[in-house]
């Protein structure tokens, strides 16, 4: 199992350099991973500078030489694909071929979406989620891009460089389980990030749930068994209590989780404070 560190794309993580900070203390630290949210408007953290993820994580390739970097997560239907896949790219390069894209719908889709006069209908963001991987995935390629699709189009486009990492990134999809669609995306590409009703942001997952969702998603991908797949869980640990810690995500592992997000309550005052979650990724990850 290898283990990140989860910070939204507000408040005090507003600011490139405390971003830059935090991934610094979480390479020292030995974290494998730092992944922050990508929100334009969360009107539950109204009043709240937000920064752009791409810059962020920018200052924090620049900082670092190791961890992996991502949004947790884009959503690719609320942006334009060749620009999205210019900045992955960009921050690809920067970072020596570090990037790790996590996809889903999004949201609050009202927020997100219809505040600015978009669509809020899950079935066409969906639609341009799916359309949108598949023009990524093109687009990173470095190689000439048609496509006439039904909510984008490309006419002879070359987008160079190519993405550092070949073929491509790895490519995360996230989802709230029970519900299966997301799922079966996430079976089509590299890593399933589920969102458990039952358990919110922060919050360890059921692991009966756990177990549920891996052995459908095995299911899914019973064609390509053989290829590397990571199933990306998250929550809040007591960094300062190792036994406490294990007995807590040792379970999950064992039910076939791959990565651990070490993640703030959502609803919490320290979500998107530097002091508590710097400290927090100062005690290091947790040990199996």
């Amino acid at each position: 199992m290898r283990f990140s560190v989860n910070i939204p794309n507000f408040g005090d993580f507003a600011d490139p350099r405390t971003v830059a900070k935090v991934a610094v203390a979480a390479e020292q630290a030995g974290w494998d991973g730092l992944f922050v949210w990508d929100h334009v408007l969360h009107r539950t953290h109204a009043g709240r500078p937000f920064g752009d993820p791409w810059m962020l994580l920018t200052a924090a390739a620049l900082a670092t030489s190791r961890i992996r970097l991502g949004t947790l997560v884009t959503p690719v239907a609320r942006r334009r694909p060749e620009q999205l896949a210019r900045q992955v790219a960009t921050l690809d390069a920067v970072s020596g071929g570090r990037v790790t894209f996590a996809t889903g719908l999004g949201g609050p889709v009202e927020d997100e979406y219809a505040s600015f006069g978009d669509t809020a209908d899950p079935k066409v963001l969906a639609e341009r989620l799916d359309e949108g991987l598949g023009l990524l995935e093109r687009y990173w390629s470095g190689e000439p891009v048609n496509h006439s699709g039904r909510h984008y189009q490309a006419s002879d486009v070359t987008l160079l460089p190519a993405t550092a990492q070949r073929p491509r990134p790895p490519v995360w999809v996230a989802g709230f389980w029970p519900h299966r669609p997301p799922m079966r995306r996430a079976a089509r590409w590299d890593g399933a990030v589920p969102l458990f009703t039952d358990a919110r942001h922060g919050h360890v997952p059921p692991v009966d749930q756990v177990r549920d969702l891996v052995a459908y998603v095995r299911e899914q991908r019973d064609d390509r068994s053989g290829t590397p797949f990571e199933i990306v869980l998250g929550g809040a640990t007591p960094g300062g209590d190792a036994a406490a810690t294990r007995d807590l995500i040792g379970p999950l592992a064992d039910a076939g989780a791959t990565w651990w997000d070490e993640r703030q309550i959502q609803t919490g005052q320290a979500l998107d404070r530097l002091t508590p979650v710097l400290r927090r990724v100062e005690q290091g990850p947790p040990v199996l």
